[in-house]
């Protein structure tokens, strides 16, 4: 992929009649997306990035040597290669050695090398943006927070690392509505929770299953919909288990250019449906939150500005 310079002189080139010529793309860039496709674990990922911060030197190195540059088991590299879609590490280094000997004979230069952070970021927005079109239309967000400000208990599931969002939904939503509970742990925990949620009168849960998708997770939510629980689920994929069980599903991409993902865009979700809560019954949420500022003013809950 050509870099906003290249692109720019390349529409520049366009517009002026002139020929254009091809692009060379750079190492980094040839990298990423090699290795941005799959959904890589976080181990895999951490070889991913000693690939391309080391490219001239590591693609010539063993199974063995890479692995231990690494600090992973030669399995786990036999399996990123997999994973990336070669036969073997001898095909993927075949690969990579293509790359860097491309740029030791005088191709484009490694320097965006140091710009991975920069690349997280530029990921993070592109989801952003296409959330962004997503909302062009918000009446299916709009219906679902409606549902969920009714339902009484509302149930919010979030297990392993989807925890902190469920947590920040949770923290939030009790604000505005009476009865908010909160499933962090998977297993019996999760199935007594949701079942006393449908006994106490619930009718919705809302989930969140960011990668690595859990078999807690899938479990949970079938549970749920056993019982007679609707479930609303925020996830990075449209389809899959887990979206397949869920009533609604809001498919929301994940950051994955670091070793462990990162949440711009669902986090975005989750207050978009807090504020379609909000809206749901306003004059429930302007009453429960005055009584909150109250409390909070009483008992100093905050620093003063």
């Amino acid at each position: 992929m050509p870099s906003p310079q290249q692109a720019r002189a390349q529409a520049s080139a366009i517009t002026s009649g002139r020929a254009v010529p091809e692009v060379e793309v750079a190492p980094t860039s040839q990298l990423r997306e090699l290795f941005d496709g799959p959904r890589l674990s976080p181990g895999q990922r951490r070889i991913a990035q000693y690939l391309i911060e080391h490219i001239t030197e590591a693609a010539f190195l063993s199974i063995t040597e890479l692995a231990d540059r690494v600090g992973v088991s030669q399995p786990s590299v036999t399996r990123f290669a997999s994973a990336v879609g070669f036969s073997g590490y001898p095909a993927l280094r075949e690969r990579l050695q293509s790359i860097a000997l491309r740029t030791l004979a005088g191709g484009p230069g490694m320097e965006d090398r140091a710009n991975e952070l920069q690349a997280a970021v530029d990921g993070e927005i592109e989801n952003l943006e296409n959330l962004r079109r997503d909302f062009a239309d918000p009446d299916r967000v709009i219906h679902v927070g409606r549902e969920l400000s009714r339902s009484t208990p509302l149930t919010v599931l979030g297990l392993r690392i989807s925890v902190s969002l469920a947590e920040y939904f949770g923290y939030a939503a009790r604000r505005i509505h009476p009865d908010v509970r909160l499933v962090t742990r998977g297993g019996s925990v999760a199935y007594d929770a949701l079942l006393q949620s449908r006994e106490a009168g619930g009718t919705w849960v809302l989930a969140f299953a960011m990668p690595r998708h859990s078999q807690e997770t899938l479990q949970a939510v079938r549970v749920a919909r056993s019982a007679g629980l609707k479930v609303a689920l925020v996830t990075d994929l449209a389809l899959g288990p887990v979206a397949d069980e869920a009533d609604v599903t809001f498919a929301t991409g994940t950051g994955s250019r670091l070793v462990f993902d990162s949440y711009a865009a669902p986090g975005v979700m989750a207050a978009a449906l807090l504020q379609a809560m909000t809206d749901a019954d306003p004059e429930r949420t302007q009453a429960r939150l005055e009584k909150y500022e109250q409390l909070s003013e009483q008992h100093q809950f905050f620093l003063k500005d």
